[in-house]
């Protein structure tokens, strides 16, 4: 169970989805990690764009999510620091990039907060208790913008437009175990190993 302190020096590893991850990564920190290719706890924009390749994302969409991800974040996760047109991404610092009218399941340290979870399934899964359809999933998007916060409700939209159309089943559903398995990262894993397995 990850703690809630951000990664330092000299603290165990744990290995998952034979990755290497520091065991005292955050949920939040953990959603983040699968990008960090070569596992220095900073992403580049080539990670982001081979992390999404290696869950089966085409050329666009990889190339689109690893500008608009990095280049949106990296200056909140680097605070104090001269902007870098590497525009890298801190994982330590994640918690600083959280973008406003959002679910609120990270908290502002980037732990997961359950009763938030849980929310999103018992206000907006009308149809089915344990997933969303693309028009409930419209309603959670909007029930959480904020007055005026246009970049929130650009990152809001894109994050989980992205998740439904990757992750939706044949219904057009998208579960809750998808959407918790997004929140930890696990998700970005397991898609992951269904790819190369394809790809064999």
């Amino acid at each position: 169970m990850a703690s809630s302190n951000a990664p330092s020096e000299g603290h165990a590893l744990e290995e998952r989805g034979g990755k290497v991850f520091p065991s005292d990564h955050n949920v939040l920190q953990r959603h983040v990690a699968f990008f960090d290719r070569n596992h220095d706890g900073v992403v580049y924009p080539w990670e982001t764009f081979q992390g999404f390749r290696a869950i089966g994302c085409g050329i666009a969409l990889s190339t689109f999510a690893a500008l608009f991800i990095n280049m949106g974040l990296s200056r909140k996760t680097r605070p104090g620091k001269f902007p870098s047109l590497l525009f890298p991404v801190e994982i330590k610092n994640i918690h600083n990039a959280k973008h406003g009218s959002d679910s609120g399941v990270y908290d502002s340290e980037g732990r997961f907060v359950p009763e938030k979870f849980e929310e999103i399934f018992r206000k907006h899964a009308h149809t089915h208790p344990d997933s969303l359809t693309s028009d409930e999933l419209m309603e959670l998007l909007k029930s959480n913008r904020e007055p005026k916060d246009y970049k929130g409700w650009l990152a809001a939209w894109t994050e989980w437009k992205i998740l439904y159309v990757l992750c939706k089943d044949k219904n057009g559903l998208l579960h809750k175990d998808t959407v918790r398995a997004a929140y930890d990262g696990s998700l970005f894993e397991r898609m992951e190993k269904e790819h190369t397995s394809k790809k064999k």
